[in-house]
């Protein structure tokens, strides 16, 4: 990707995790490793001390014309080949002799896979530095709001009374998982690449366990059993764990989306000038942090695919599917940030309409309750007997546009089983929440 911003960056990504993906920063990864390449052969003495100062010297990205080495890369068919030749030259200039041991026994899918780990590792902090902030905005909320209640929504239908501190928790919990993927990654996906020609080392012979080993304590990352040129799965599950998260934040700015249209219009995004109107009509107030959220989750997927489909690569160096993966890969986490930031804004300035929400408990005439009867009625007439009664009153309270509590009053089975005040109680706002406080607390016990 360019080093500048693009016209559409800052609503899909965030400047932050933008950064880590720039030509720059993917030059500068890659001679990092070849850096510290340098000195772990120094430390296994395999290469002569007196070459490392020269090495490290021209370690640098900005010694490098990023357009020249777009074209090189063109007909070498990866970055890693011109840079390697330019990085050769560039200490030639300082040191001829320190010249002839740059990338000592590695090949250039050890520079583009661990230099992408340097990145990838870059990010996934960064990313969870930020999915804490909005865990933690989250768990205020559901805190805060577990006695707000709003109709719960079934294909999306008015179904039975929830909480929006319920609903807030539904989100975090999800977020919770996403953390511990997260998490997970460093242990065994974000590991050094290091095999040489075909994964044997061979060009080492037996010093090549030391220098990856060493090369890992370098850059600080785990070493795995073997090479994994061209075992994608870490590939896949990286993208699959930002995939995930990606899709979580989709789904609460759906949620978002859903609960501000006009006609529900119980919690709405935070206004400000210049967010979220029109260029026709003054009176909208769009969504714009969530649609870049939907937007995000919707692209996603697609974008994963590409990484599973690329798994199944052939014998020791693949033929255009390990390729496939140099800009899918940073695509994929770029849009989760974006999203994650986009989410973040909204859920820290989440504004609600709790007076519209408790309307809406009664809005249909209190049908929201109906469950909350049939269960009732069922401990003395039976499961099926209290749903077909219920059922049928709903019916025809809709038809004459009465409320339910009344239709229900005046049937003889109902008044038998239920005094006035019972089946009133049944209709209170606060008498059908069930585990709503109980499953709060247990996913704010998780942090």
């Amino acid at each position: 990707m360019s080093d500048f911003p693009s016209l559409l960056g800052g609503l899909f990504g965030a400047p932050e995790v933008d950064a880590v993906f720039t030509d720059t920063a993917r030059l500068q990864a890659m001679l990092d490793v070849e850096a510290a390449l340098a000195r772990a052969q120094v430390r296994c003495a395999v290469i002569p001390p007196a070459a490392l100062g020269a090495i490290e010297a021209a370690g640098r990205a900005d010694l490098y014309a990023v357009p020249a080495l777009g074209q090189a890369t063109l007909l070498a068919g990866n970055p890693a080949i011109p840079l390697v030749k330019a990085l050769t030259a560039q200490v030639r200039h300082t040191d001829a002799d320190a010249a002839r041991w740059v990338h000592w026994g590695a090949t250039s899918q050890d520079i583009i896979d661990t230099g992408a780990v340097l990145q990838l590792r870059e990010a996934v902090g960064l990313v969870q530095e930020r999915l804490h902030v909005l865990c933690t905005a989250l768990a205020v909320l559901a805190d805060a709001e577990r006695d707000t209640g709003l109709p719960g929504r079934t294909l999306l239908q008015q179904a039975v009374p929830v909480t929006f501190g319920l609903k807030a928790a539904g989100w975090l919990d999800a977020l919770h998982r996403s953390q511990r993927r997260l998490q997970a990654l460093y242990a065994d996906t974000l590991v050094l690449q290091f095999g040489g020609a075909a994964g044997t080392l061979a060009s080492l012979q037996a010093r090549g366990l030391d220098v990856a080993q060493a090369l890992g304590d370098e850059l600080q990352l785990p070493v795995p059993a073997l090479p994994w040129h061209t075992a994608r799965d870490r590939v896949a599950e990286l993208g699959s764990a930002f995939a995930l998260l990606t899709g979580t934040l989709g789904k609460i700015a759906t949620d978002i989306v859903l609960l501000m249209q006009s006609e529900v219009a119980e919690a709405f995004e935070p206004a400000g000038e210049g967010r979220g109107g029109s260029s026709a009509m003054p009176h909208k107030r769009n969504p714009v942090g969530c649609v870049a959220a939907i937007a995000a989750a919707t692209r996603v997927p697609g974008l994963l695919s590409t990484l599973f489909v690329a798994m199944p690569q052939p014998h020791e160096r693949a033929a255009g599917q390990w390729h496939a993966e140099w800009e899918t890969v940073p695509e994929i986490v770029r849009l989760c940030a974006g999203s994650l930031a986009q989410v973040t804004v909204v859920v820290q300035g989440l504004q609600l309409d709790r007076a519209r929400m408790r309307d809406h408990l009664d809005s249909h005439g209190g049908l929201l309750y109906a469950e909350a009867v049939a269960v009732t009625l069922a401990e003395t007439l039976g499961k099926a007997a209290a749903h077909a009664l219920v059922e049928q009153a709903a019916r025809q309270a809709l038809a004459q546009s009465r409320h339910l509590r009344e239709v229900l009053q005046e049937l003889p089975d109902v008044s038998a089983q239920l005094s006035s005040t019972q089946l009133a109680a049944l209709f209170a706002p606060d008498s059908w929440r069930g585990m709503a406080d109980t499953w709060i607390n247990r996913v704010l016990a998780q942090r």
